[in-house]
């Protein structure tokens, strides 16, 4: 007969209909369970939640700690735990003179992002801004037009370096005295001056607020400016950047530290070597660190820092990257390096599991690095 015969469908399969309705259909209500955050560029150190009725999918990463991964994602882990956790303070300012006359080896970046995780572990830090291109002022979110202030005025017009200072916003505990274009023009101008190879150590020493650290970010050059931060401070702090052209040149900066620690500053000394731009992908990334590290020994800080986009987009928007992405390798590197300048500053042996941590960020941001 004409007409269609209504039929009522068995339980189970009744049951199996609703339950597909409910996850595919576009009308039925959502299935209730946690919402997940959109992925972003740094892999996620945990599994993604799980959605009822399905089984787990597996984790973006191996936490299997056996596994170069796994132990990658538990260090980094373990660094987010102690990110705030103070370290111990210096008995008196350490001054650090971050230098090295090859550009691009990422000076600037090492200054302000270790002086970040600093003044984040509790120190009171002033990064002092002695390049022209004042590219330290700008990640800092410091104001730095030709009219404001700046270090300028403190090496040639013998300002107070405490009417120059600014506090950085973003980092209680952070400060910094601003570099203006002026100073392009400061290596010229000091040449008549009086002492003008001690003007920045003389206003370091009459500058009467307390600090931890003073970080000095110096040109890529070996002139007058360089020679005042190398005068003023007592460690050399030297980034390099993990290819072959980072090293040439190198010996000339250690011949200056040799010259101005006979005939000007008996006290200082290179204390720290930091590897950057590390890409354990690369074999050249491997041998470079490895001449490195036989070459200077002790010297050399155990966590490099990996090739990190987040820490080259921090600075357009006037962050560090310990501020624009916590939890970005490049930030877990840098804090961790921090913590292994404040132990062995204070004299505290930095621990053998900590020192594979530059390592196992290089294996995370690999890995991040090929999944984008």
């Amino acid at each position: 007969m004409a007409g269609s015969v209504h039929r009522e469908p068995a339980a189970e399969e009744s049951d199996t209909v609703r339950s597909d309705a409910n996850l595919a259909g576009p009308m039925a209500d959502p299935v209730p369970g946690p919402r997940s955050e959109p992925p972003g560029d740094d892999v996620s150190l945990g599994a993604p939640p799980a959605v009822a009725g399905s089984e787990a999918p597996a984790p973006l990463v191996d936490n299997d700690e056996d596994t170069p991964i796994g132990r990658a994602a538990q260090l980094a882990v373990e660094s987010i735990g102690r990110t705030g956790v103070p370290l111990p303070r210096p008995a008196e300012t350490r001054i650090m003179v971050v230098a090295n006359q090859k550009g691009g080896v990422g000076k600037t970046t090492t200054t302000v992002n270790l002086a970040a995780s600093l003044a984040q572990h509790g120190a009171r830090v002033l990064v002092i801004d002695l390049d022209p291109q004042g590219n330290a002022s700008t990640a800092l979110g410091i104001d730095h037009h030709a009219d404001v202030p700046s270090i300028y005025d403190v090496l040639v017009d013998s300002r107070p370096l405490l009417e120059v200072v600014q506090p950085v916003v973003d980092v209680e505990g952070l400060f910094c005295a601003p570099a203006t274009i002026d100073l392009a023009g400061a290596e010229i101008e000091l040449v008549s001056l009086v002492a003008r190879e001690s003007r920045l150590q003389r206003a370091i020493q009459a500058y009467e607020q307390p600090l931890d650290y003073i970080l000095i970010d110096c040109p890529p050059s070996l002139g007058l400016l360089t020679v005042n931060a190398l005068v003023a401070g007592a460690e050399v702090l030297i980034p390099i950047q993990c290819e072959y052209y980072a090293l040439e040149g190198l010996g000339q900066l250690l011949r200056n530290v040799d010259l101005v620690r006979a005939h000007l500053n008996p006290t200082l000394h290179v204390s720290t070597i930091l590897l950057t731009m590390y890409d354990g992908r690369t074999r050249l990334a491997s041998q470079v660190a490895e001449e490195v590290r036989t070459h200077f020994g002790k010297e050399v800080l155990r966590t490099s820092i990996p090739r990190s986009v987040r820490i080259s987009e921090a600075p357009s928007y006037g962050q560090t990257v310990l501020t624009y992405d916590p939890g970005s390798s490049g930030a877990l590197s840098y804090m961790e390096a921090a913590r292994e300048i404040a132990l062995r500053g204070a004299g505290i042996h930095y621990d053998a599991q900590n020192a594979h941590l530059g390592a196992g960020m290089n294996s995370t941001q690999s890995m991040a690095e090929g999944i984008q």
